[in-house]
C-alpha cells in the first residue's frame, strides 16, 4: 500500500490525482500548515528529514522495507514506473521529448517566480512594488505555455500524461494569483479540460479542501 502524506494546499495534490489516474491503491495522511507560519508542521520530519509534501510510502517494496521517496518529479516518475509506463514519455520522440521538458520545468522554471511573488506579496509596503517587477517574468512563462497549448491539446503531444499532471499547480497557482486569465485562451482550456477529468475529482474528495480549486468548483 502507498500511503501519501499530503499537505493541504501543496504541490502534494497532483501525486492523489497521479495516483487516481493510474488507479493504483493508495491511502491519504492529512497534515496542516502551521496557521501563522503557513509551513508544515514537525510531524512531516519523522517520515523525511526535509519536512516537506509530498512524501509517499511505498509499503508493498521488494525487499520488505518501506520505500520512501521525496520531491513531486521524483514521485510521479517513481508511480508512473509502478504503473508499467502508463502516462509516462510517449513513443514518439518529439513528444517524448516535450514530456521530459514539462516533468521537469514545471517546479525547474515556473515554480520559482510565483512562489517569489507569494512571498513578496505577504511583505507590507515593499512587497507589494517588487511584485510588479516579478510579474514580467512570470508573463513570459505564461506566454510560451499558451503557445505551446496553442500548438496540441496536452503538454507532451495528442494525449494526456504525467506532464499534464506536474503542470497543473503552478498553472492553477498563476490562476488564481498570477495574471493567468482568458487573455491565454489555450492555457485556460487546458485547465478546464484537467478539471473535468473524473479522476481529477476523486483526488479533490480524497486530499480535502484545496484553496486552487475554488474557482473551477
Amino acid at each position: 500500500m502507498i500511503t501519501v502524506h499530503h499537505l493541504e494546499n501543496s504541490r502534494s495534490q497532483r501525486v492523489l490525482w497521479l495516483l487516481e489516474e493510474l488507479g493504483l491503491p493508495y491511502a491519504v495522511r492529512r497534515y496542516e500548515r502551521n496557521k501563522a507560519t503557513m509551513l508544515a508542521p514537525p510531524e512531516l520530519r519523522q517520515v523525511h528529514p526535509l519536512g516537506k509534501s509530498p512524501v509517499i510510502e511505498d509499503a508493498a517494496s521488494a525487499g520488505g522495507t518501506p520505500v520512501v521517496v521525496a520531491e513531486t518529479g521524483a514521485i510521479v516518475e517513481y508511480l508512473v514506473e509502478k504503473a508499467d509506463g502508463r502516462l509516462g514519455a510517449p513513443a514518439h520522440r518529439e513528444s517524448a521529448l516535450h514530456y521530459r521538458h514539462f516533468l521537469h520545468y514545471a517546479e525547474g522554471s515556473l515554480m520559482p517566480p510565483l512562489l517569489v511573488k507569494l512571498v513578496l506579496g505577504r511583505v507590507p509596503l515593499l512587497g507589494k512594488a517588487a511584485q510588479r517587477r516579478i510579474q514580467p517574468m512570470i508573463d513570459v512563462h505564461l506566454d510560451f505555455v499558451e503557445g505551446e497549448l496553442s500548438r496540441r491539446d496536452w503538454f507532451a503531444g495528442d494525449v494526456f500524461t504525467a506532464a499534464d499532471i506536474m503542470m497543473s499547480f503552478p498553472l492553477e497557482a498563476a490562476r488564481n494569483r498570477a495574471g493567468l486569465d482568458e487573455t491565454r485562451p489555450a492555457t485556460i482550456d487546458w485547465l478546464e479540460r484537467i478539471h473535468a477529468r473524473p479522476a481529477y475529482g476523486a483526488a479533490l474528495a480524497k486530499g480535502g479542501p484545496y484553496a486552487y480549486a475554488y474557482a473551477y468548483a
